[in-house]
């Protein structure tokens, strides 16, 4: 069996440092916040050529944050995509504003930036461009755009943990950067996590305010917050894992550049395209098919796990039905959740796995 993701594999190859910092926090007694997440704050910034971070329970409430500390509330627009998970969508929700969505373009699966513009109007607060996949988006013309129109830009990274454009991490190309450590992610915590990345000293104060019931300090509450904080930890943990990444992501590109190859000339599938103006980190490896179905009983029927990220677009999800979208309005997000199929991608994942896989989906072995 060959399965699609495999967090044991990873903690066996640090599991007595993960054990010694679990430790150190049991030991401590600083199981929120606390001197590991701080350390984690900092770490996890400079390793994004970010000047804050702010550490948070998950990727959901870094977003909502970020959003919030932009100014962004009750009758705004952000726009966005639709093909997306949920979340990104749910937080802008959360503000009180409107989601307004632009397609995708269909080979980054990031937001065409050409239809930006056309979607701006006086309600317009804030751009949310998506890092899918761990693809970063076209960050430059997203830039211009919102300086040009004064609107903020958070960058949605939560699959983008370490992924660059134009020899910059994302995370600080924008005002802010937000970032998931679910456990499948990239940097993924043991339990929930998440970090806003910020150069914006003014927005890094209001969100460690807004993390922790809006205190200015203990029991003087300034602003409506939450309850968002980081547990000690988790910060530990990741404080361990973070020292690992840039070899993980290497080890994910190399396994990408295994499938590309084996893949090459296929005429079941379309490998994703790597970006011409950074690097990738492949959260996910997911190539494109007409018979999604007929490849995933293929590859079951060959001890292979897969997934699907996403099948259905937010824009046509019951939940956000009320925003008055319909079947035909995106149709580059709407064919990728069609064809999508996220193929075994993890730092451990043995070259000779990604051989099978790929010789699973041969036309010789496909059995539809």
């Amino acid at each position: 069996m060959i399965p699609f993701l495999d967090l044991k594999a990873q903690y066996r190859t640090i599991k007595s440092d993960i054990d010694a910092a679990v430790h150190k926090i049991l030991d401590s007694g600083q199981y929120v916040l606390g001197e590991e997440v701080e350390l984690f704050e900092r770490e996890f910034a400079a390793f994004h050529a970010a000047d804050h971070g702010v550490a948070v329970n998950t990727g959901t409430s870094a977003l909502h944050l970020a959003l919030l500390a932009a100014g962004v509330g009750d009758g705004d627009e952000v726009i966005t995509v639709p093909f997306t998970f949920v979340a990104t969508v749910a937080a802008i929700r959360y503000t009180g504003a409107r989601p307004v969505f632009v397609d995708i373009d269909p080979v980054s699966f990031t937001m065409d930036v050409t239809q930006i513009e056309s979607k701006i109007t006086p309600r317009t607060k804030a751009i949310v461009p998506v890092h899918l996949y761990g693809h970063p988006a076209d960050m430059d013309p997203i830039l211009e755009i919102a300086a040009r129109h004064g609107l903020t830009v958070i960058e949605d990274a939560c699959q983008a943990h370490g992924a660059i454009y134009k020899n910059r991490p994302v995370g600080a190309l924008g005002h802010a950067g937000c970032f998931s450590f679910y456990p499948g992610k990239n940097l993924g915590a043991y339990g929930e996590g998440g970090m806003v990345t910020t150069n914006d000293a003014g927005m890094q104060k209001t969100m460690r305010m807004l993390r922790d019931w809006g205190q200015e300090k203990k029991y003087y509450h300034v602003l409506k917050g939450f309850n968002y904080r980081m547990e000690g930890f988790q910060g530990a943990i990741l404080r361990v894992k973070l020292r690992h990444l840039a070899a993980w992501s290497e080890a994910r590109r190399e396994r990408a550049a295994a499938y590309d190859r084996l893949l090459a000339g296929n005429e079941l599938v379309q490998a994703p395209a790597a970006p011409a103006n950074g690097k990738h980190v492949y959260h996910i490896y997911a190539v494109r098919t007409d018979d999604r179905a007929g490849l995933m009983r293929t590859l079951q029927a060959n001890g292979i796990g897969t997934g699907i990220h996403y099948p259905i677009p937010v824009h046509l999800q019951e939940a956000h039905a009320d925003l008055g979208y319909k079947k035909g309005d995106f149709p580059e997000s709407e064919r990728a959740a069609d064809q999508v199929l996220s193929l075994p991608m993890f730092p451990e994942l043995a070259i000779t796995d990604v051989e099978v896989v790929a010789a699973a989906i041969t036309q010789e072995t496909y059995v539809g």
